[in-house]
């Protein structure tokens, strides 16, 4: 079994999402060459521009979807190859669908070829709208596979099955992370989830919208602490035969997050209340217990401070955001909108 140390050569594909560009720092911060892959779909340039000229970080445009370069050499494979928000990933359904399945299948066939560990970026929302509360990793799910939110999480599904499947038929070193919400720097404003609407809608004192009444919870996840997560996993020291849930067990109300962020930004903003999604899960909250035994993992964040620093991001890039800001509540309208999981990514 490789060990880290062994480790110099890793591709991140979604490398300019909201999570791969932080791992690609994490990783490159750990003496890894980084080659990240992204076709732009979702991911933004602007996540990487920091790395223009880092010697130890290369780019390649591409889409998982297609066959991939045959240049490409890792001895680690981090799949986050995937549009993760409601409004992105139900902009083109097949797509998101066949990222999941054909990219996925794309990227097990390298680390096959090339002998590298394969790491999933996979979802909380593959356990749909739960019925078991905390969701464990043992739990199968209540997913509706034909509702507008199935070709992101049956997509999500269906490439565990194909990662376990590899590795049951010891072509590759599997490991699986549901991640569960996650937020931080380089969310994007439009992406539609529940952390990067309120904060804008805050910062910009336009009414804050909320699905349902409020009561629906969410368990979030800062940046810093699910990178650290998909570090712990994907370099630990023996094979993981299952998957394991990477997030935060602070559950809260979807209003106790709105009033946390008009108390932090001092915001005059009012709260408007909408119809709930369809499928959109009613509550979610991760039972971490095998991260914390297998990994030695749990968060370290708490939400007001993670908060603090996502606010700060996205009033220091104002100008680029603004602009788009419109654009939420318009999406939200159309029924895209709910507080779903990132995701990730």
């Amino acid at each position: 079994m490789a060990r880290q140390a062994e480790m110099r050569n890793a591709i991140v594909a979604g490398a300019a999402g909201f999570i791969g560009s932080h791992l690609c720092d994490a990783l490159i911060r750990r003496g890894f060459h980084v080659v990240g892959v992204d076709n732009f779909q979702s991911g933004r340039p602007d996540n990487l521009k920091h790395l223009a000229g880092e010697a130890n970080f290369r780019l390649v445009n591409a889409d998982i979807i297609d066959p991939l370069p045959l240049a490409l050499r890792a001895d680690v494979i981090f799949n986050l190859a995937c549009a993760a928000s409601p409004p992105h990933y139900q902009a083109d359904p097949v797509h998101t669908m066949m990222t999941s399945v054909v990219g996925t299948r794309n990227l097990l066939a390298l680390a096959s070829d090339l002998g590298a560990r394969f790491v999933l970026a996979s979802t909380s929302e593959i356990y749909g709208d739960p019925l078991r509360h905390p969701q464990k990793e043992d739990y199968c799910g209540n997913v509706n596979p034909i509702g507008p939110r199935a070709c992101y999480d049956e997509g999500k599904r269906a490439a565990e099955t194909l990662s376990f499947d590899y590795m049951r038929a010891a072509k590759v070193d599997c490991r699986v992370a549901r991640i569960f919400n996650t937020y931080g720097p380089r969310m994007r404003a439009d992406d539609g989830r529940v952390v990067s609407n309120v904060v804008t809608q805050a910062l910009s004192g336009s009414d804050i919208s909320i699905y349902g009444d409020g009561s629906q919870t969410r368990s979030f996840c800062y940046l810093d602490d699910l990178v650290s997560g998909l570090l712990a996993l994907g370099f630990h020291s023996s094979p993981v035969r299952t998957p394991v849930n990477l997030g935060n067990p602070s559950e809260i109300t979807v209003s106790e997050l709105v009033q946390t962020v008009l108390e932090l930004t001092g915001s005059p903003s009012r709260i408007v209340y909408k119809s709930l999604p369809v499928d959109d899960p009613r509550r979610r909250k991760p039972d971490i217990a095998l991260a914390k035994e297998l990994l030695e993992w749990a968060p370290k964040v708490p939400l007001r401070k993670g908060l603090t620093k996502t606010i700060e991001w996205f009033a220091s890039t104002r100008h680029e955001w603004d602009r788009v800001n419109t654009l939420v509540p318009a999406m939200a309208l159309r029924g895209l909108n709910g507080a779903g999981e990132e995701a990730a990514l």
